[in-house]
C-alpha cells in the first residue's frame, strides 16, 4: 500500500499508465487520485556533457527524476561516473542501457558523430530519446532518426538547453506581444577559442565551429523568426588544415526584407551575444548568449539566474539544463512524442541550414558522402 500526501493511507486497486498510477477504489471504482511517478533516466556516455546534465537532474525534486544507470563504452569509466553520481547500475555497452526495462528515457551525451547510430539503437528498443545537439551530422541522418522514433512511438528532442532557460521563454512571451514592434534584424555571436580541443579539430569527431557552437546562434534566430525558412543563405569562412571551419560568419534574409546574421569561430573570443532589433525596440541579450541569464529588453536589464550545482560542473551555467529536462517529463507525462518548444521540425529546419552553410564554406564530413 502507498501513503498519498494529503489523503492518508488508500487501499484498493492502481494501474500504471505512462508515468502515473491511477488509484482506484476497490468498493466503488471510483478513481481515488493520480500518483505521478519519476521520470527514470538512463545517461548514454560518461564525458563532461553528460556529468553536467546529471548535475543539473539534482538541481530538481527526486520524486520527479532520478537517474537510475549509465553506460559508457568502457564499463570502468561507467562505474565511475555512477560511483560519483549515486547511480545504482553501470554499463559497459549502451546496448545493455538500451535493454533495460526500468529507464523511461535516455540521455544522450556522447560527441555528435555517433548520434545516429546510438539513437538509432535506442529507439528501436523503444526507449524514448534527448539526444545532444547537433541531432546529427546532416539532414539526411536527421531524417533517419526521426522517422525511427515515429515509427517506434518514441519520443525524440534535440537537447538545444537554450530555448528552455527562462529567459528564452520570456523573449518568446515578448516577442509574441509585440514588445520590440516587428522584427527587422537579428544578431547573434558565439567564438571561444578552442582548438587545442580534439573534438573541436579532427574531422572524425565532428570537429568545426559550425556544427559545435554555430548552432546556438542560428536555432536562436530560428526561434525568434518562428521557425521560418530563410529564403537566401550567404556563408563564407575559414577552415583549417584538417578540413574542417574555424569561423564562419552568415547572413540570411527572411521574408518581409527581414534580417539575420550571425558569426561563430572555435579561434578567438567574440563578444558572445546577440540582439533582436524591431521597429519599436530591441531585446539584447549579453554574454553569454547560449545559456542566457539576463535580458536587456528597451534599456532595462532583468537577471534569470540558474541554480548552484552540488558538484564541480565543466560547463558554464550548466545547471540550466535542468528546463530541458522537465520539459522532457511533462512531454512524456503527456503522452507527446516531440516538444512544441524545440520539435522535429526545428531540428530538421537547423540540420538544412547548417548542410547549406557548410556547402558554400566547404566542408563534407564522411557521413556526407554516405
Amino acid at each position: 500500500m502507498q501513503s498519498l500526501k494529503g489523503h492518508g493511507r488508500w487501499i484498493g486497486s492502481s494501474l500504471k499508465i505512462r508515468d502515473k498510477v491511477v488509484l482506484r477504489s476497490s468498493r466503488s471504482g471510483d478513481i481515488y487520485g493520480i500518483w505521478t511517478m519519476a521520470t527514470r533516466w538512463g545517461i548514454c556516455s560518461a564525458g563532461k556533457i553528460s556529468n553536467d546534465f546529471t548535475v543539473a537532474l539534482k538541481t530538481l525534486p527526486p520524486e520527479d527524476h532520478q537517474v537510475v544507470a549509465v553506460a559508457a563504452r568502457k564499463v570502468e569509466d561507467a562505474q565511475t561516473f555512477a560511483k560519483k553520481h549515486g547511480i545504482s547500475r553501470a554499463y559497459g555497452s549502451y546496448e545493455e542501457l538500451a535493454r533495460d526495462p526500468d529507464i523511461d528515457v535516455v540521455y544522450v551525451g556522447a560527441i555528435h558523430p555517433y548520434h545516429r547510430s546510438i539513437c538509432l539503437l535506442l529507439t528501436n528498443a523503444k526507449k524514448n530519446v534527448l539526444c545532444e545537439k547537433p541531432l546529427a551530422m546532416n539532414s539526411k541522418e536527421v531524417k533517419e532518426m526521426l522517422a525511427s522514433a515515429k515509427r517506434n512511438d518514441v519520443f525524440l528532442m534535440e537537447a538545444v538547453w537554450t530555448r528552455f532557460f527562462p529567459a528564452s521563454v520570456e523573449i518568446r512571451r515578448l516577442l509574441a506581444q509585440g514588445e520590440v514592434g516587428e522584427v527587422k534584424m537579428v544578431r547573434s555571436e558565439f567564438g571561444v577559442p578552442v582548438k587545442h580541443l580534439p573534438r573541436s579539430m579532427q574531422k572524425e569527431l565532428g570537429g568545426g565551429a559550425m556544427l559545435d557552437i554555430g548552432i546556438y546562434c542560428l536555432q536562436f534566430i530560428c526561434m525568434v523568426y518562428n521557425g521560418e525558412k530563410p529564403e537566401c543563405i550567404q556563408a563564407t569562412g575559414v577552415c583549417m588544415e584538417t578540413g574542417v571551419d574555424e569561423t564562419v560568419v552568415v547572413t540570411m534574409k527572411f521574408s518581409k526584407n527581414r534580417m539575420a546574421v550571425f558569426t561563430c569561430s572555435s579561434g578567438v573570443e567574440l563578444p558572445n551575444d546577440a540582439i533582436i532589433v524591431g521597429t519599436k525596440g530591441s531585446i539584447r541579450i549579453p554574454a553569454n548568449m547560449w545559456c542566457p541569464t539576463a535580458l536587456v529588453v528597451n534599456g532595462k536589464e532583468s537577471q534569470y539566474p540558474v541554480p548552484d550545482p552540488s558538484l564541480p560542473l565543466n560547463f558554464l551555467n550548466s545547471t540550466g539544463m535542468r528546463y530541458e529536462a522537465e520539459e522532457v517529463r511533462q512531454c512524456l507525462l503527456k503522452g507527446l512524442k516531440e516538444s512544441a518548444v524545440m520539435s522535429h521540425e526545428d531540428s530538421l529546419l537547423l540540420a538544412e541550414v547548417e548542410d547549406e552553410i557548410r556547402k558554400q564554406v566547404g566542408v563534407v564530413y564522411s557521413q556526407d558522402c554516405q
